[in-house]
This record gives structure tokens, C-alpha cells and sequence, in this order.
């Protein structure tokens, strides 16, 4: 028998550490080549770590929530033949002859659910005393505390489903939940269990900040701590543009993505953006330089299982309406199944962010830092309107939109707003040149 060290491979360019998320093994496990062991997050991305051999875990380098530099030892693991020279548990793991980095599979914080290949029957040395399958069913399959072993795959699965991967057993290796394993969960109708009678809840949960959440609450801290926001809220007769926009959906070709507010508002924040420039901005507050961008890269605020990435439509003020729509659909596609790239979600110059039917009736959007303006979209409701003679039912919505008041002034801030409700308000105009 010998060790065999895995070092944390390369996971993209220019990255120096990644952040450890997810454990899918621990020590004593009998793993297998091409088994996932761990889940490391680098930026918004989370790249899967596999085995490049079958083994027995007897070491893990770190805990969830760690950040680990590339190239340190993350598994060691027991195999069969020599393996690689172990070494005194004083001495530099580095100096150890690592195993070839193990190929990674890059995805970003929403993995894409599918199916798990068939995997091959491990060598003779890796055979475990053949243990009977557990029943599937609603009682608890482990003991207290056990965590459940699955796939970033099959975990988005089962909370898609609303399944609790506790109440369900794995008859995959060291217990690990396969895809298997919940349609046969599925098929038995499992449901959750009840609560029997009232009772008071005394129970603290600790969740440990980790991964995109982390990193999320790290940038709302930073906007929020060194941003003072001004947010300006206007009402929108959407009245007209809806019409145009049912209009154009009921006349587009088969190959034209479907029309939503979105597109009509990107281009008129770009024509707003023509007449103050300054607003399609990021602020480097510590050298107190304002980088005004002649390209205006709107982020739209998307929310995945895993939290909240903004993907980036490019080159807005270049795109017709029909063709900022089918952007807005790619990106927001890419950022729910885990494709996005890192491009994709990075270079933003001014970010809407909308909360679709429950966007509410006013928000305060956080600024998305270094940007100084953040457009938000809220619901649309039919208001009676007074019309100098009658009340009159209207499609009334509110933009609430903050802006960085270092940098942009309040009367700059209201001047913007309302251009952008004339052009929505008369939505012919949004397709006038000049």
C-alpha cells in the first residue's frame, strides 16, 4: 500500500486560492476514480475537485469556509502499490511528489443538473464488505448530525423538488445519494414528514457563511460602508409600452426571443445615458478617479438557488431591442443551469436589478460597487389614474433607483429618471435616432 497526495489544481487564470464549499467525502471513505471529492469557489465560479484514482481518504487539508492557495495538498489518500513517498505529518506537504493535477470541471454557483455516468467498478484492493440497500422512505436513512453525501447536481435537484437529502438514503459510495437514489425517492411518493403537535422550537442552527454567499455579503458590505446612496423613486405610466410590447410579441418571427420590459428599458437607459455620460461610471475611490465608459455594459441582477450573480449585456448602446432580449435570455439561462463564464459575469457599468411580479411597490437598491447608479424595477399594477376629468385605469410602475452621491448629484439623479420615464412613457421615441 502507498499515499497518494492530490494537490488543489489550477482552476483558472490568474487565480491564486480558491475557497473550499463542499466536502463530498470524508476520512475513512473508499472513493473511486473520478468520484468528486470537494467543491472549491473561485470569484463567482464553483469548480468540482475528482479523484484521478481509487483510494481510501485518511487525510482532508482543510476545512469549509478555508481559502487554499493552488498547488497545497487538499486530499491524501491510501491506494494500492507504492504510490508516492509519505512523509512525517511535521514535514512540508509540498515536498512531497504530488499527483498530476486531476482535470476540473468548471461551473459557476448554480450547477446544471444531469445525469450521472455509469461509474467503473473499483479495483479489487478498494472491495468493502457488500452492506443490504436501505429502504426508501420518509424516516430518517442516517444518524443525527450525519450529513448527507451528493453531487452539487443532485443537491439542486432535490431543492428544486422541495427534498430534504437527509430523508433519503445513498447506495452510492460511502452512502453518497445518486440520481438513482431520488428517482426511486420520487417513485415511492415520499413526502415530507408532519409536524405531529405543537410544540415549542428551541433549536439554533448554525450556518457557516461560505462561497458565494460570503462573497455576496462581502460586496453589499463594501457598496453599503463606502457608498452613500441617494435612491429616487418616480411612477411610470407603462400603459402605452405595454401595448407596444404585446403588440410586438404577438407579430415576432419564430426566431425572436420574447419581448419583456427589460429590453425597452436598456434602451432607454442608453439614450439617457448619451445625454449624462457621467452616470455610466465606476468610482476608484482610493485614487479618486471616476473611469467614465463610452460602452455602457448593463448588469441585470439574476437570482440562482445559490444566490444573487449579475450577468453583463454587453455593448448595449450596439444592440437593437430585439437583440438586447435574446442577450438577456442567454445570460439569464446561463446563470440559473451554472454555464455562465467568468466574462459573462463580470465588466458591468451601470446594473438593473428587478424582482419581476414581486418586485414590490418601492425598493432601495444597493449600488453594485464600483458603479454609482443602480436602476430598480418594480411590480406593474393598474392604479386609477386622474386624467383632469375622470379617474381612469392605468399600468403604473415605480422605478427606485439609487445613485453614488459622491458622485452624482440629486437634481443629476432626478434629470436622468425622468428622461428615462418620458422615453418609456412615449415609447415610439425610444426608436428615434438622434
Amino acid at each position: 500500500m502507498g499515499e497518494y497526495v492530490i494537490k488543489l489544481p489550477d482552476v483558472g487564470e490568474g487565480v491564486a486560492e480558491a475557497e473550499l464549499v463542499e466536502w463530498n467525502v470524508k476520512i475513512g471513505d473508499l472513493v473511486r476514480e473520478d468520484m468528486v471529492l470537494a467543491a472549491v469557489m473561485t470569484d463567482k465560479a464553483t469548480v468540482e475537485i475528482p479523484s484521478p484514482v481509487d483510494g481510501e481518504i485518511i487525510w482532508l487539508g482543510g476545512e469549509i469556509g478555508q481559502v487554499l492557495a493552488i498547488g497545497s495538498p487538499l486530499v491524501r489518500l491510501k491506494i494500492e502499490g507504492e504510490g508516492h513517498a509519505a512523509e512525517p505529518e511535521s514535514a512540508k506537504p509540498a515536498k512531497a511528489e504530488a499527483a498530476p493535477a486531476p482535470k476540473v470541471e468548471q461551473k459557476v454557483v448554480a450547477p446544471k443538473p444531469q445525469e450521472e455516468k455509469p461509474k467503473p467498478k473499483p479495483a479489487s484492493v478498494m472491495e468493502a464488505a457488500p452492506v443490504a440497500p436501505r429502504a426508501f422512505g420518509v424516516g430518517a436513512p442516517r444518524s443525527e448530525g450525519e450529513k448527507p453525501l451528493a453531487s452539487p447536481a443532485v443537491r439542486l435537484r432535490a431543492r428544486e423538488a422541495g427534498v430534504d437529502l437527509r430523508q433519503v438514503s445513498g447506495t452510492g459510495p460511502a452512502g453518497r445519494i445518486t440520481h438513482e437514489d431520488l428517482e426511486a425517492y420520487f417513485a415511492r411518493g415520499a413526502q415530507k414528514l408532519g409536524i405531529a403537535a405543537l410544540a415549542p422550537d428551541t433549536s439554533v442552527k448554525e450556518v457557516k457563511v461560505v462561497g458565494l454567499r460570503r462573497k455576496i455579503a462581502e460586496k453589499m458590505a463594501i457598496a453599503k460602508s463606502h457608498i452613500p446612496h441617494i435612491t429616487y423613486v418616480e411612477e411610470i405610466d407603462v400603459t402605452s409600452l405595454e401595448e407596444l410590447r404585446a403588440t410586438l410579441n404577438s407579430k415576432k418571427r419564430a426566431d425572436q426571443p420574447k419581448l419583456t420590459i427589460l429590453p425597452f428599458l436598456m434602451r432607454a437607459m442608453v439614450k439617457a445615458i448619451a445625454d449624462q455620460p457621467h452616470l455610466n461610471a465606476l468610482y476608484d475611490d482610493e485614487a479618486n478617479i471616476i473611469h467614465q465608459h463610452g460602452g455602457v455594459h448593463i448588469g441585470i441582477a439574476a437570482q440562482t438557488p445559490n444566490g444573487l450573480v449579475v450577468p453583463v449585456v454587453k455593448h448595449a448602446e450596439a444592440r437593437t431591442l430585439w437583440d438586447c432580449a435574446a442577450e438577456v435570455n442567454l445570460l439569464a439561462d446561463a446563470a440559473k443551469t451554472g454555464s455562465a463564464t467568468r466574462e459573462q459575469l463580470s465588466g458591468s457599468t451601470i446594473t438593473i436589478t428587478s424582482l419581476g411580479s414581486m418586485g414590490g411597490v418601492v425598493t432601495t437598491p444597493v449600488i453594485n460597487y464600483p458603479e454609482v447608479a443602480i436602476i430598480g424595477v418594480n411590480k406593474i399594477m393598474v392604479r386609477p389614474v386622474w386624467d383632469g376629468t375622470n379617474f381612469i385605469p392605468r399600468k403604473m410602475m415605480n422605478l427606485s433607483s439609487s445613485f453614488d452621491h459622491r458622485v452624482i448629484d440629486g437634481w443629476d439623479a432626478a434629470v436622468f429618471i425622468q428622461r428615462i420615464k418620458i422615453l418609456l412613457e412615449t415609447p415610439a421615441l425610444i426608436f428615434v435616432e438622434g
